[in-house]
């Protein structure tokens, strides 16, 4: 409880700070503050695995909310170490938007901890709400504008579904509380329709939060519409809560009756993963690629769930932060060479390897990540998500993603053969001493987890 409330109180900090124009302590205030964050969170580890449920059964921090809390924090603080002078040329009024960021994650971290339906709600509103007005913090910019209009329509459009649902629910179990549900269920051998309903209910409109197939038309628009470290943040912080909420709710709730939603999840997996990947090959933008290439990644994400069982939170948490950090890397290599060439094509990204080494090195690892390849992060998180569906004995599943992995390496590797192989007289692109650090460090863990996988691996 300390951590959310240190991240709520520091927009407050910071607001005032630029009321005040104390503009050059933003950042480091703002990295400080969630540093203390974190550390207050992984003190709490130990006693996390015997937690009970606080404030009327409303919050469980236990391992599982400070694990997915730590790496949003994580995340967070890289992003935000790529915004020095990012915000500056978009406005002069730069503490709002480290503000709303932060209030974002403490919506975030209610994700992760809720233990009651309603929570889980507030949480997924404090986010929503910061993120439309993110997504369109460049006033002038029309397509920034479109973004925040398309994500705020469809964002209410999901929620819609997912109060219907959790009506639904509350009628047929007469509670809120996820303990109260999961009594519910097990006592009860015969489903009535309406929870039925209610469940499915829900399974759409978080379906239409973490952006799978078909719910993700939303998705390629907002993600190239807003400005570039907005759409790393809704991609990776967001996305790992997201999804950390799914299971959290499924998994307690949900288990025994999973002959009624499981089906469709796994057609909706196996929609997302060749729509993603698929149309990520036929794209020339490098940004909107990305977009679709999330999507992909949220199809392999759904395994989890689809083979819901005890190792599924370990499998989610391995395979989001290999995903996370490796597209910090793309994201941060996209706002400096958008920067230089004004353009996010892949052509923009010709010669990067003779002209800029370093920039190139850590692109490639991140690449090769979202590839799957061995020896990086992501290869650990594919095969997490493969063995999960294994054990569950889905072939087909299990076929259908060996084929979509090899299909989003040829996309992948078009960065790669452009940074190395086609060769353009271009100039060198200067990375400030922030991109540095981040790009290095997340490339260094990339390859870091790739190699000693036991490092995250079993924590939750």
């Amino acid at each position: 409880m300390n951590t959310l409330i240190v991240i709520s109180v520091l927009p407050i900090v910071l607001l005032y700070l630029g009321l005040y124009k104390m503009q050059k302590a933003l950042l480091p205030v703002t990295v400080i503050g969630l540093l203390v964050a974190l550390g207050l969170a992984v003190a709490k580890w130990q006693d996390a695995a015997f937690a009970a449920p606080e404030y009327h059964g409303m919050i469980l921090f236990n391992q599982f909310s400070i694990a997915f809390s730590a790496v949003a924090i994580v995340l967070t603080i890289l992003i935000l170490l790529l915004s020095k002078g990012y915000f500056e040329k978009i406005s002069d009024h730069i503490a709002e938007y480290y503000a709303i960021i932060l209030f974002s994650l403490a919506g975030i971290i209610v994700m992760v901890s809720y233990y009651n339906l309603t929570m889980l709600f507030i949480g997924i509103e404090i986010m929503s709400v910061s993120l439309y007005i993110l997504a369109g913090i460049k006033k002038n910019d029309f397509a920034s504008n479109e973004a925040a209009l398309k994500y705020f329509l469809m964002g209410a459009f999901s929620t819609g579904f997912l109060l219907f649902g959790f009506t639904l629910v509350y009628g047929s179990t007469g509670s809120f509380a996820l303990e109260g549900i999961q009594k519910w269920v097990l006592d009860h051998n015969q489903m009535p329709p309406m929870l039925c309903t209610g469940v499915i209910l829900i399974l759409v409109g978080l379906c239409f939060k973490v952006g799978v197939a078909p719910f993700h038309f939303w998705t390629p628009d907002v993600y190239e519409g807003s400005p570039a470290l907005i759409t790393a943040f809704m991609s990776t912080v967001s996305k790992t809560a997201s999804f950390a909420a799914f299971l959290r709710l499924f998994s307690i709730c949900f288990p025994l009756i999973s002959n009624i939603w499981s089906p469709a999840l796994v057609i909706v997996a196996i929609l997302t993963l060749f729509i993603g990947n698929i149309t990520a090959l036929y794209q020339q933008s490098f940004k909107r690629m990305l977009a679709y290439s999330s999507i992909s990644h949220a199809g392999y994400l759904l395994f989890a769930i689809v083979g819901l069982g005890a190792s599924s939170a370990n499998t989610i948490f391995v395979y989001a932060t290999a995903y996370s950090i490796a597209s910090i890397v793309a994201f941060g290599a996209l706002i400096l060479v958008t920067q230089s060439t004004g353009s996010d094509s892949f052509d923009s990204f010709n010669g990067l390897g003779k002209k800029n080494p370093f920039l190139a090195l850590v692109v490639t690892i991140a690449m090769l990540s979202l590839a799957g390849i061995p020896l990086t992060a992501g290869f650990i998180g594919k095969f997490f998500t493969f063995n999960l569906i294994m054990r569950k004995y889905l072939i087909l599943l299990a076929i259908v993603a060996v084929i979509n992995a090899i299909i989003s390496i040829f996309y992948y590797f078009r960065v790669i053969v452009a940074m190395y192989f086609r060769g353009e007289e271009r100039e060198e692109i200067v990375v400030p001493p922030y991109y540095v650090f981040v790009l290095g460090f997340a490339a260094l863990a990339t390859i870091v987890i790739g190699v000693y996988p036991q490092l995250i691996n079993g924590l939750i």
